[in-house]
């Protein structure tokens, strides 16, 4: 029998549900933002999955962490609306301190069976680079919650009916296999970025740099079927 071709990009018409779990706030407009806009421009339902609120994500000592949280996620839902996305969920994680762990991972599997996606945007956990804790386990725990774990009847029985997830596109790893032309979406993605006002101090050296640097999303496909 022949293997099930892997989804062509963002405009492929069997998606019609996609999930997106980051660790912070702006991680999604960072790195797959034109992506999650093709989607919603086409009717796809997207759900957005935040782990932390980003409480530590600031320089200025007079802010507590609890006004940074609240900050990031009135930003983060600005940016969601622009982009055309249904819910944004807040996991209240704190920032910096995620473990690889089966709370964490059931949790995850709860948020998939959820929204119950055909795709799942992540982050590349592989290693090599310099890249933020959090982002390396929210990779590595979506992964694991996306397959086997969300698809299993008897595993986390309590976290929602069974779903499985067709791909993961993992994106910020070293070897991308699927490259996303977003140039269409790239002011929709410029905007939603910029939403992110706490984390922006140059906004017009970000738009400019943007315009030149933006116009292609880059994933690893990674087949769940």
């Amino acid at each position: 029998m022949p293997r099930t071709k892997l989804f062509s990009g963002p405009g492929d018409k069997r998606i019609t549900r996609a999930l997106c779990i980051v660790a912070h706030p702006d991680d999604i407009e960072f790195y797959c933002a034109g992506s999650v806009a093709q989607m919603t421009e086409r009717g796809v339902a997207v759900d957005f999955v935040v782990a932390t609120s980003g409480d530590k994500g600031t320089r200025d000592e007079r802010q507590t962490r609890a006004q940074l949280a609240a900050t990031r996620e009135r930003e983060q839902k600005a940016a969601a609306k622009i982009l055309g996305a249904l819910n944004v969920t807040f996991l209240g994680l704190p920032d910096a301190e995620l473990e690889e762990n089966l709370g964490l991972r059931q949790v995850f599997v709860r948020e998939i069976r959820r929204s119950r996606p055909d795709v799942v945007l992540t982050f590349d956990p592989t290693p090599g680079y310099r890249q933020h804790p959090d982002h390396r386990v929210v990779g590595r725990v979506t992964l694991d919650a996306a397959w086997p774990s969300a698809r299993d009847l008897l595993t986390f029985p309590k976290a929602g009916t069974p779903h499985n997830t067709a791909e993961a596109w993992c994106f910020a790893g070293p070897n991308p296999n699927l490259e996303v032309d977003v140039s269409a979406q790239l002011e929709i993605k410029i905007r939603a970025r910029l939403a992110h006002a706490s984390q922006t101090p140059s906004p017009a050296g970000l738009r400019a740099r943007w315009r030149h640097i933006a116009k292609v999303e880059r994933f690893h496909q990674v087949d769940l079927r």
